[in-house]
């Protein structure tokens, strides 16, 4: 009896690691901002996919609000089990804890890297009606007329937001910004003459540009775009934040088992480097991320450091 009771025992501690990386019913794709955004645009593209390989209904949900914090929150307080993730630019992860008084939750406990997806960077953008055709002619603009141009970002002390505050600040000037709730109202505001200058992730507002609803300026990044080769790189200008962009990352729940996460970044990966996710993304202006937990989590922390500089700097607060 004794040894058929040990034998039982083993076997239910060898089957748990394999029953913690099942499926079991409909996955949650939580993205913390409006529809249209990056985040949106990503999660709906990768959802096909990653529903066919665990055959399991995958279902994103847009739940904005209070910066992010109201989607992250949704994630940080649901069910352990892997089956609600979170998609979103991690920056928000890295801003939010020197934005706010009070956080709903603890990033560093209540959530867990999984893995990276995508980056793309900014590309800045003006109103067509702004008299201004390139870097320079902006900036001359912006100095001749401090405080007069209204720069829609995705929400106040979004990386957009921060990045627009660096930018005007290393001009000499000064903006007025108008904050959004995510990336694609404000470039709705931008084409409809709302607002007259915009940054926002190359994956939701390089049509708008290549389609001629807004004039390009600049992009950061390494390197230029193949389809708007004129537009040179912050790096090139010798402006602050070269490497801004949307980074956009995949967590779940902090308490997640091991094995789990495991298996969901293992699924994400293949999801990302199927050939015509990788080329649809490639074409959105962003390239693939999946380099896994660890180098998320680092990626994460160099972020953290970098724009809580930039938030104390300019003493950007939210309630």
């Amino acid at each position: 009896m004794q040894r058929r009771t040990l034998l039982a025992a083993s076997a239910a501690a060898l089957a748990t690691p394999a029953l913690a990386q099942e499926f079991s019913q409909t996955v949650r794709l939580i993205v913390p901002n409006a529809p249209g955004g990056t985040s949106d645009i990503l999660a709906r593209l990768i959802a096909p996919s990653l529903q066919q390989r665990i055959g399991q209904n995958v279902v994103v949900e847009n739940r904005a609000g209070a910066g992010g914090n109201i989607g992250a929150d949704a994630v940080a307080k649901s069910r352990p089990d892997g089956h609600t993730m979170l998609v979103l630019d991690v920056s928000v992860l890295a801003t939010n804890p020197f934005l706010f008084a009070r956080m709903p939750f603890d990033p560093e406990r209540d959530l867990a890297a999984v893995q990276m997806l995508i980056y793309a960077p900014y590309i800045l953008a003006v109103n067509n009606q702004l008299p201004v055709r390139n870097a320079a002619e902006l900036v001359a603009y912006a100095k001749a007329n401090p405080g007069k141009l209204n720069a829609a970002n995705s929400g106040t002390g979004t990386l957009t937001h921060l990045v627009a505050l660096s930018l005007a600040s290393s001009w000499g000037t000064t903006m007025e910004h108008v904050p959004y709730r995510g990336g694609a109202p404000a470039l709705v505001a931008l084409v409809s003459n709302e607002a007259n200058v915009t940054m926002a992730g190359a994956t939701q507002s390089m049509p708008y540009v290549t389609g001629g609803q807004m004039r390009g300026i600049a992009v950061t990044g390494p390197r230029r775009f193949a389809n708007l080769p004129d537009l040179p790189t912050f790096r090139e200008l010798g402006w602050p934040e070269p490497d801004a962009g949307t980074w956009q990352g995949l967590l779940v729940q902090g308490q997640t088992p091991p094995a789990m996460i495991a298996r969901i970044e293992r699924e994400i990966a293949a999801v990302l480097n199927e050939p015509a996710i990788k080329t649809r993304i490639g074409e959105l202006g962003g390239e693939v991320q999946a380099d896994g937990a660890a180098a998320f989590r680092t990626r994460l922390a160099q972020q953290t450091e970098s724009y809580e500089r930039i938030i104390r700097a300019n003493n950007v607060r939210l309630e």
